[in-house]
């Protein structure tokens, strides 16, 4: 049995997430609901990660969602988390199942995001060009996800 996390039990250590995610490799990807969607999921996603900080104080000047606002993640990596010194030792055994979003709702902040860096292409200097693949990698996800009437979250993979 696989127990999950979601972004609601982690606010006090979402600082601390966001800053492993810039400092290691780490890559947020998109999982969908389900053994197989039967289309192709794989966004990189590591730039995503080198820059959410910035990409969360974007979408909070846009009024969207930020993307780790659509986090769920299993035991295995909260214990990768706890491991790295990014993680809350006292979250709840067992914990939560996980936690999956509409792919409508997550179409709302990666569109916003894409709008804006294709209106500002310096705004991340170098990092802009990178994001913006990832972000409409994303998209074409999650409009398939939507397609298909399936849900979906993020999660975050370290190498």
């Amino acid at each position: 049995m696989i127990d999950w996390i979601t972004f609601t039990e982690l606010p006090a250590s979402l600082t601390a997430l966001s800053a492993r995610l810039r400092t290691m490799a780490a890559s947020l990807y998109i999982v969908v609901e389900g053994d197989d969607p039967q289309f192709d999921i794989f966004v990189n996603g590591q730039a995503l990660a080198r820059n959410e900080d910035a990409l969360e104080r974007l979408a909070e000047r846009l009024n969207v969602s930020p993307l780790l606002g659509y986090f769920s993640a299993d035991e295995n990596s909260m214990a990768l988390l706890l491991e790295q010194g990014a993680g809350n030792p006292d979250w709840p055994r067992p914990l939560p199942q996980p936690q999956w979003f509409s792919a409508l709702d997550g179409l709302l902040t990666v569109c916003a995001l894409i709008d804006f860096f294709a209106a500002t292409p310096a705004a991340l200097g170098s990092e802009t060009l990178p994001v913006l693949f990832e972000l409409r990698g994303y998209e074409r996800v999650l409009r398939k996800t939507a397609q298909h009437g399936l849900r979906w979250h993020l999660a975050v993979s370290w190498r």
